[in-house]
């Protein structure tokens, strides 16, 4: 790591991953103390933004040094690796849930996976999952991934030069693409359920903050505007908390939300990554930034393991990919006993940290000893 890296990115992206996995797994108490709980936007906000961050700050920098070329080489190089990985991840995956399916009599873990399609048409489920169109549940992150990355060669000269007028763009198409029906073709005439088209804008907004930030800071003298940012942007980060959580309570919630707010939000569409989403995150990334700048608090033993499987993000997620089903069927064996939903997420994310930690222990092992002459 270098010295100006800034912690926060890495702590925030492993924090996610575990996250998505506790929320992927059915019925788990720890599931219902992620951000999906208390807001509009979850963990899949906080992966892709952090994502485009942390590209822009990598690839921005080879581009500066190497070149366009060289940039956009080793980004598509990048791609097709995350796509071999999603191959061999489905497929692993698909083994997983029918072994795990032969365990659980109480429910049918193939058909709560989208795995029938791969049964009843197995030729078919190959050319789709070759083509990107066939995901079961659990699988839309990367596929998503992939298209963003595999399209940051488009605008990345452009970003580090222009960030504004990139996010201007970005964000005609975010408005367009659901009034015109943009998205990706999935299976049985089916979308993709992260419409790449318009969560581009989350990914855009990332590179965009990794740019600003890197710029020099001019003497602020708007403090006032500042302010007001804050303080809106925490009003509307606690207003979308209480009405999260009154969702638990339909009666006491359709009861006080007046009919002309309930038009304007409803229906919240993940999809499209729907306006009070991406600005609930937006809000909530901006106070979070504020309360926790990056002092040194990322530094204590706890923090350093979410920082770790920030890292390594792509291998931290592919395991909690395959082992929500096993924590799932574990879970279903003990009929979703308290105690034993409470291990199982505590076990898993366990092994997440400890897979960060070898991946930096092996990458350190790695390193050229330099040698000192006698």
């Amino acid at each position: 790591m270098t010295s100006d890296r800034d912690h926060r990115i890495d702590f925030f992206r492993g924090l996610a991953l575990i996250f998505i996995f506790w929320d992927h797994v059915p019925h788990n108490p720890l599931g219902q103390i992620t951000p999906r709980n208390f807001g509009f936007s979850d963990a899949a906000e906080i992966f892709v933004f952090l994502a485009g961050v942390a590209a822009v700050l990598a690839y921005g920098k080879i581009l500066k040094r190497d070149g366009y070329l060289i940039a956009c080489v080793k980004i598509l190089r990048r791609a097709w690796v995350l796509y071999v990985v999603h191959i061999f991840l489905l497929a692993m995956l698909m083994g997983i849930v029918f072994f795990a399916n032969s365990h659980v009599e109480t429910r049918d873990l193939v058909e709560e996976m989208g795995l029938h399609h791969f049964i009843t048409n197995p030729q078919q489920a190959l050319t789709d999952e070759l083509l990107l169109r066939f995901k079961p549940n659990l699988m839309d992150p990367l596929p998503l991934y992939i298209v963003l990355l595999a399209g940051l060669p488009l605008v990345l000269p452009l970003l580090l030069r222009a960030p504004w007028a990139v996010v201007a763009v970005s964000l005609t198409v975010y408005l367009l693409a659901p009034r015109l029906g943009w998205n990706l073709a999935a299976i049985k005439d089916g979308v993709w359920y992260f419409n790449p088209v318009t969560w581009q804008l989350l990914f855009v907004l990332g590179g965009a903050v990794a740019v600003l930030g890197q710029r020099p800071r001019l003497p602020d003298t708007r403090a006032l505007m500042r302010q007001t940012l804050f303080v809106s942007a925490l009003v509307y980060s606690v207003f979308a908390g209480v009405l999260t959580i009154a969702w638990r309570w339909p009666e006491i919630h359709y009861a006080l939300m007046p009919a002309w707010l309930s038009n304007l939000l409803y229906p919240i569409s993940k999809t499209d990554l729907s306006p009070v989403r991406l600005v609930h995150f937006l809000a909530l990334a901006y106070v979070t930034a504020k309360l926790l700048p990056d002092n040194g608090w990322t530094q204590n033993w706890l923090a350093q393991q979410s920082c770790r499987m920030g890292r390594y993000s792509l291998e931290i997620f592919c395991l909690g990919v395959l082992l929500a089903p096993l924590a799932d069927m574990i879970n279903a064996m003990t009929d979703d006993a308290f105690a034993m939903q409470i291990f199982t997420a505590l076990v898993g994310a366990g092994l997440m940290a400890l897979l960060g930690a070898w991946l930096d222990f092996n990458k350190r092992l790695m390193r050229p000893v330099s040698v000192v002459p006698a």
